[in-house]
């Protein structure tokens, strides 16, 4: 089994992880590998082909038509 070695933490996340940890039942160690796990095995990354067919189909085209915008000025 592979180790990891994390420096320059934060105090207030070491303190925290502790926390967690103490609460859990667990040690720091075994709470840190519950929340790599759990972030690492997180959803998927969705491609944006099937994130758009994910998309219901509602309304009709004509409602997502552009329409020229009237000129207006703007300051630069």
């Amino acid at each position: 089994m592979a180790q990891l070695i994390v420096r320059r933490v934060d105090e207030g996340l070491v303190r925290r992880l502790k926390v967690k940890a103490h609460k859990a039942g667990v040690s720091m160690e075994e709470q840190h590998r519950r929340l790599l796990r759990a972030a690492l095995q997180a959803d998927p990354v969705v491609s944006l082909h099937n994130y758009l067919l994910e998309m219901p189909d509602v309304g009709e085209d004509i409602d997502f038509e552009r329409t020229a915008a009237l000129p207006r000025s703007t300051e630069l």
